[in-house]
C-alpha cells in the first residue's frame, strides 16, 4: 500500500468569520487548497498560525509544505515604506509563514510557495516586491487568467515544459530576486511568475498563480514526487 505523503498548508487566521449561528475567530483556508492536494495524491494538513518557535517542530513532522496565498506582506519586511494601496498587515501570519519556510529551508522539507507564498520565500531570502502593478486582478473577487512562459532548463519547465495560461490574482509582485532565487517563469508583460532554489538542500518551487484554482496538477504533483509519493 502506497503511503501519500503529509502536506501542511498554511492558513489564514480571521476574526468575525460567521457560520451557521456563529461568528468567531477561525482558522481559515479555501477549500482549493486541500483539494489539490489530494488530487495530486498527497494527505493535506491546515497550519494555522503558531508561535514561530514551533515551526521547525512543525515541520519536522511533513512530508512538505505549501504557503498558501492571502493578504499583502507588511513591506517593512522587506525595508520598504508601506503603500496607499498595500492592504493592511497580517503581522502574526507573516511571522509564522516566514519561520515556516526558514525551517523547511534549513531541514530540507519539499516547499511551494503559492502566490503570497511565493512572495514571501522571497523576501525570506532577502527580496523585495512591487507592492502594486495593474493587470493581474482585473475585476475585484475575481480570477482571471494570462499565459505564463517558462524559462528552458528550470525544475519549473521540467514540470510545465510549455506557455500556459493560469489562474491568476494578484497585485503584488517579486521586485529584486532574493538570495539563490532565480527565475523560471514569466508574464508577457514581464512580471516573475515563478521563482526557484537551485542551491536548495531540497525541492523549492514559487509560483504567483493560483494552480488551487484550476485543473493542471503538474505543480503539485512534482511536490508530492519530491516528498516521496507516488502521483495518482
Amino acid at each position: 500500500m502506497t503511503v501519500r505523503p503529509l502536506i501542511g498548508i498554511s492558513t489564514y487566521l480571521e476574526s468575525g468569520a460567521r457560520w451557521g449561528v456563529w461568528e468567531l475567530e477561525a482558522a481559515l483556508l479555501p477549500a482549493g487548497y486541500p483539494r489539490l492536494v489530494q488530487r495530486a495524491g498527497g494527505l493535506a494538513a491546515m497550519l494555522p498560525p503558531d508561535a514561530p518557535g514551533r515551526a521547525a517542530e512543525t515541520v519536522a513532522r511533513l512530508d512538505g509544505l505549501v504557503v498558501a496565498g492571502g493578504p499583502d506582506v507588511e513591506p517593512a519586511r522587506y525595508g520598504a515604506e508601506r503603500s496607499p494601496r498595500t492592504g493592511p498587515p497580517a503581522r502574526e501570519r507573516d511571522a509564522w509563514e516566514l519561520a515556516l519556510i526558514d525551517a523547511a529551508l534549513a531541514a530540507g522539507v519539499p516547499l511551494l510557495g503559492i502566490c503570497r507564498g511565493m512572495q514571501l520565500l522571497n523576501v525570506a531570502l532577502g527580496g523585495t516586491l512591487v507592492q502594486h502593478l495593474d493587470g493581474h486582478a482585473e475585476v475585484v473577487g475575481v480570477f482571471g487568467d494570462h499565459p505564463v512562459e517558462p524559462v528552458a532548463g528550470t525544475l519549473y519547465a521540467g514540470l510545465v515544459p510549455e506557455r500556459t495560461a493560469v489562474p491568476t490574482y494578484h497585485h503584488q509582485a517579486v521586485d529584486r530576486l532574493g538570495r539563490g532565487l532565480v527565475a523560471s517563469a514569466y508574464a508577457t508583460d514581464g512580471t516573475v511568475e515563478a521563482v526557484e532554489l537551485p542551491t536548495a538542500q531540497g525541492w523549492v518551487l514559487g509560483v504567483q498563480w493560483h494552480p488551487e484554482m484550476g485543473e493542471d496538477l503538474r505543480v503539485v504533483r512534482g511536490l508530492i514526487a519530491a516528498a516521496g509519493g507516488v502521483a495518482p
